[in-house]
This record gives C-alpha cells, structure tokens and sequence, in this order.
C-alpha cells in the first residue's frame, strides 16, 4: 500500500507533523528511499577547558578526555575535530565578535547603519538552499540574542532566536503564521479546527487528542513497526508538553513564594505565552538554579528531536546556557560557582597563568553541558526511522561561540555526531593543523547537505588557509 504522507496530513488537518514511517512515503522518500538528512547545530555559551576536551591521539577514540566522559554509549557515533579557529576583530567587543564569527566565519565584519552586518550564517545558507517541501526552512532556538547573536542572513540582519519554550512549541505545533510558502493552505485547516474546539482546557490537551486521533485511524493501515514508532512519537510529544507545564509551574510558584511566602493567590503571574518578558524572566529563574537550567536545556533539546523527526524543519540551531548562570552543586571546587566569573578566572594566554581552581569550576561546568547534550544525542540514537536510526539521519554539531570563558578564538571545541548517513566517519578524533579555518568544517557540513559552496566566509581568505576549504579525514 502506498500513502502519500503529505496528502495525508493536508487532508486530516494534523497540527502536527508525523516522525518517519515505511508505509507513508514523504518526497524524498520517494526519490532516495530514506528518510532526509538533517542538520542540527548546538552552541553553549563559555567554550570549555581545552585540555580536559581534546583527546591525546588522533585517530580512532579510545578514552575519551574528562569532560567527554558521559559520551561513553554514543562514543561510535562522535567525531571530534580539533585545531579550528576564527579571525578578525576589528571594532568588535570580544563577545560581539565571537558572537558575529561563530556561524558566518566572516573575519572583517562591519557596521552597517550603526549594527553589525556579518554575511551569511552556514544554517542560513544550507537552509535556503534545501527544496521547499516542509514547514519550517530552519528553526533558531534557545538563548541567543542581544551580545551573542549567531544566525544571519545574506542582507546582514540577524535571525532572532525563540528564547520563549512556550512560543517554540507553538510555532512548531500550534500552527503560527510561518514564511514557508505552504503555510496558507494548512494554516486555514488549522483554523477552522481551532474554532471548534476553543472550549477545551487548553490547546496542549488539543493538539495530543488530535493527533492521536488521526494516528488512531493511521494505525489501521500502517505496519506492525509503523504502529510503535506512532506511538513512541505520541509519547514523546505529549512528554515535551508535561515537562513545559510543570516548569512553567514551577516558575510561577517560586514567583508566587517571593512575594508572598506561606500564602496562597489565585492569580496567575504569567498567563499569556505572548507576555512581554516571558523568556527573559525564564531565563532569570533558571540561571539561578541548575535544576532549572537543566529542564530548561533538556526541554529545547527535545523539541529539536521533534522538529527533526517530524519533518518540521531539516535545519536548526539551538543555543544554550548562559554566562551569568550559576552552578551550586555542579561546581564542587572553591566558593565561586558563577560561570562569568569562573571563565575569566580560569583563563589565560597560558594556562599555567590561569586560577587552576576556577579552572576546574570551568571544566566542571562543561562535563555537565556536555553531559545533557549526550542524552539528547542518545534519544536521537534510539529513534528508529526504517532500519536506520534520526541520529545516523542527523549530521549534529555541538560547540561554542568562543574557544574558551577568555574570549579565545583559537582551536574551538568541535563535535560532530552522528555519521550524516555515513559520509562522516565516526568514533575518530580528526586532528587538523593548528589554525584551520573554522570554515572549513562549515563547507564540508553545507557539501553533505547538497549544498556546492566553493567559498565559505574566509575559507579562502583566512591568514592560514589551508585543505582547500576541506577538512581530511573528516569522512
């Protein structure tokens, strides 16, 4: 039986996209028999503490480096390339220029009209170059913005990052007005249902009663392994769903508390997704608490999961963390646990001149990056889309906006994950020489992903150009 998935999605008005099925053929799973290949980029703030990162020997991975050691399970399915590196800085603030180099490589950034106008970003320029057909060109996600603004688009102006949990699920889920082309169409069905049932609780109870009952009926024509990845989607969406509920609720009973302890009010302190300084007073809460943070981190990361396996978007960038934050209890060195602080102290021009235990505060905080980033990773591994699993569909990068808390720009923290449906070599350590282009790596992600790009931001012009714009051994 053959079903064609977006005309079944059209004509059921699903809200939602479907994760990869064998028995309902998406476009390009007509033309290649697999599900897309995608791109995800996660940049955390305060780079790391290179020799805690980068493994001793260049090759094929054997112990991984302490703060990598939580990537055990996934340890087939990384690469990690070192000796990259960015230029520039001329009328730049370290952070605006870490920020304005970190996806565009463009080394002689300048003002226009008062603003930064760095040329294109990689995820803006793979995702305007992939074939119209699903929702989202690329979806930015997390804390991005202001100082370290990272997307961009050819004209220079940058591409605001959805910082607000609420308002990213809406958009992916709820069927906010969109720029794809072929929004209209679905967003008119979407409408017409919203209307009918505006009596509901809420629109979370909306969307997964919808969904299940058009999967309900799905499952009726679909295959035995069909049905579980069904219900294996459905569970994880409603999952995302309960988790944004109780943070929320979390915040707004902290809130409640300051201000009136041992009482109790009626009163919602934010009722609205829209509220203006939703996502910064999320981010204030957080930033306090690393159990917070951690929900925080852990919930956009499975809305990427989501995006990706839903077909939602083929591009996103995530960014997460924040150089304010405090870390009680993941720094267990010394009395200072705030990451801003434990950065500048940890660093140096030589590491022998740093503070050795803010040093450490500094690696501890990345393990524990590093440590939420591996589970996303390993959820991706084990969702299955037709005998191959969203990682090996998934060419992931995971990094930082700067090389270290000093606002160093040489050899950047760089890890590949998953194999790119095996064009990336994994469970290696690609060693390049010192100084390579960070845009190198960015042409080699664009090539994997269709893209022909013979140029990249300054993978010509760059000072230490080297590898044609390649990266050897990458795969």
């Amino acid at each position: 039986m053959r079903i064609d998935r977006k005309k079944f999605i059209q004509g059921a008005g699903a809200l939602m996209g479907l994760p990869f099925l064998e028995s309902v053929n998406a476009a390009t799973s007509k033309r290649t028999g697999r599900p897309p290949l995608r791109m995800g980029i996660v940049t955390v703030k305060g780079g790391t503490v290179l020799e805690s990162w980068v493994p001793k020997k260049k090759g094929k991975l054997d112990k991984l480096p302490s703060i990598m050691r939580t990537l055990e399970p996934i340890k087939r399915d990384i690469t990690i390339v070192s000796g990259l590196s960015q230029e520039g800085g001329k009328g730049n603030n370290a952070h605006n220029h870490c920020a304005n180099v970190h996806l565009t490589c463009d080394a002689g950034v300048q003002k226009v009209n008062g603003k930064f106008a760095p040329s294109i970003s990689i995820d803006q320029l793979v995702a305007n170059s992939l074939p119209q057909d699903h929702i989202y060109q690329s979806l930015e996600l997390g804390t991005s913005n202001g100082e370290a603004t990272f997307s961009f688009k050819a004209d220079g102006t940058s591409v605001p990052y959805e910082g607000n949990m609420r308002l990213a699920f809406e958009r992916m889920f709820k069927g906010r007005k969109p720029v794809a082309p072929n929004w209209n169409r679905r967003a008119a069905v979407v409408s017409k249902r919203v209307q009918k049932t505006a009596k509901r609780d809420s629109y979370e109870s909306y969307v997964v009663d919808l969904v299940r009952e058009e999967a309900k009926s799905l499952r009726r024509i679909v295959s035995g392994a069909d049905k579980q990845r069904l219900d294996q989607y459905i569970e994880s969406v409603h999952s995302v769903e309960k988790r944004l509920q109780l943070f929320e609720q979390r915040v707004e009973q902290e809130q409640l508390d300051a201000v009136a302890p041992g009482k109790r009010s009626s009163k919602l302190v934010m009722t609205k997704a829209t509220e203006a300084g939703y996502a910064k007073e999320m981010v204030r809460h957080w930033q306090k608490d690393p159990e917070l943070h951690e929900k925080y981190f852990s919930i956009f990361c499975d809305l990427m999961i989501l995006a990706f396996q839903t077909d939602t978007t083929r591009v996103c960038t995530l960014s997460l963390g924040s150089d304010g934050a405090q870390f009680p209890g993941v720094v267990t060195v010394g009395y200072e646990t705030h990451a801003h602080t434990l950065e500048h102290q940890g660093n140096a021009r030589r590491v022998e001149d740093a503070d050795p235990i803010s040093r450490e505060g500094c690696r501890q905080i990345h393990e524990w990056y590093t440590k939420l980033f591996g589970r996303m990773a390993l959820k991706m591994k084990m969702i299955d889309e037709g005998g191959s699993s969203l990682l090996d569909n998934t060419m992931m990068l995971y990094t930082s906006y700067m090389s270290n808390g000093g606002h160093g720009r040489n050899d950047y923290p760089m890890m590949m994950v998953g194999n790119a449906q095996g064009t990336i070599k994994t469970g290696y350590h690609v060693q390049c020489d010192s100084k390579t282009p960070t845009a190198n790596l960015y042409m080699e992600m664009a090539a994997r992903m269709g893209v022909d790009c013979k140029e990249f931001g300054n993978s010509k012009t760059a000072k230490n150009a080297r590898y044609s714009g390649k990266i050897p051994g990458l795969g």
